[in-house]
């Protein structure tokens, strides 16, 4: 049975507009895995970061994959897209995140969900907002109960 996931997608180094429709249309590609929708592209400000301003954007999916399976091929779309990891937050090609994954919790070694910053983060809930304006995070609630929490953080439509 499908598994409704949410990715968020990220770059600001390189053409990073280019970087993450790339990273959309390989979405689309995913075995096992339905491509649903994207949101539209934001522009913002690096957070705990430095380096220029990042393009972001949300994609929906449908997956019969298991959490840990889908993070490993987020993770080889990352590592061919020439994603470094020198330092947390480093500047980056490309940045893939599994923010949800159904209504489940998952916390392994290598893989939390829901991701542990994005109820934090307008460059997550903005977009994931978008494409669901009634999403709920699994064990905080509703997502849209923490827009005013981000309204001060920088972001724009493209």
């Amino acid at each position: 049975m499908a598994i409704s996931a949410y990715i968020g997608i990220g770059a600001n180094l390189g053409d990073a507009r280019a970087m993450v429709e790339y990273a959309i249309e390989k979405l689309r590609s995913l075995p096992q895995t339905q491509f649903k929708q994207a949101s539209s592209l934001f522009i913002t400000a690096p957070i705990d970061s430095s380096g220029d301003d990042y393009i972001n954007a949300v994609a929906a999916l449908e997956t019969d994959l298991d959490a840990q399976v889908l993070l490993e091929h987020l993770q080889v779309l990352e590592l061919a897209c020439g994603r470094e990891r020198p330092y947390r937050n480093a500047p980056r090609t490309l940045d893939l995140d599994l923010l949800l994954y159904g209504q489940q919790t998952i916390n392994t070694e290598h893989l939390t969900v829901p991701h542990p910053r994005m109820t934090e983060r307008a460059f997550v809930l903005i977009p994931l907002l978008q494409l669901d304006p009634f999403i709920n995070v699994p064990g905080k609630g509703p997502a849209h109960e923490f827009a005013p929490i981000v309204a001060d953080q920088s972001i724009r439509k493209l």
